[in-house]
């Protein structure tokens, strides 16, 4: 699948919140409950997304993965790390791919992207959150460099699951070596 990253716009908010809702519910399916994924709304991820990419005041931003006839297969959200860690100090919020578009290196190329435009903000450490339980994201990411890091609980609808922390200490040699 041949796709272009690109920064998001706000036309993109509906394309966005559904790679976000149909990919949880193919990613989580038997990691969390059932019923929680089924009631995941695109109308609902569609303000939420509408409104990050208009109000950017907390220093993120937003890119893309289109493919050539305009569909949106993935996106990755980033910016500074929002809980205060003193080591790492970007963090990548969100990063997700259409289950048909997984395995094509569109992961890696959005990773990629964010790690970029990290450095380019000053940021030259990240760091991000996974499921403990989300085996191959975990996988992707150590593949990635990523060094496992610490877990906490974290409440999704009513269930206390635990997410495990990925960081990456030294962005500009990753950024460096890629070029």
């Amino acid at each position: 699948m041949i796709a272009t990253i690109r920064p998001a716009r706000l036309e993109d908010a509906p394309g966005i919140a559904k790679v976000q809702v149909d990919s949880w519910r193919s990613t989580y399916k038997g990691l969390i409950a059932d019923a929680f994924l089924a009631g995941l709304s695109y109308e609902h991820r569609t303000q939420v997304w509408s409104k990050n990419l208009t109000d950017r005041s907390n220093g993120g931003f937003l890119y893309i993965a289109e493919t050539s006839p305009g569909e949106i297969v993935g996106f990755v959200s980033a910016g500074p790390e929002q809980a205060g860690d003193p080591l790492y100090r970007g963090e990548i919020y969100a990063i997700y791919l259409l289950q048909q578009a997984q395995g094509q290196g569109l992961g890696r190329k959005l990773l990629s992207t964010a790690m970029d435009e990290l450095v380019e903000r000053g940021l030259s450490s990240m760091l991000l959150w996974v499921l403990k339980d989300n085996l191959p994201a975990r996988k992707f990411y150590e593949a990635a460099g990523g060094e496992y890091l610490r877990e906490k609980p974290i409440e999704i609808g009513s269930q206390i699951l635990i997410e495990a922390a990925y960081g990456w200490k030294n962005l500009p040699a990753l950024v460096s070596r890629k070029g």
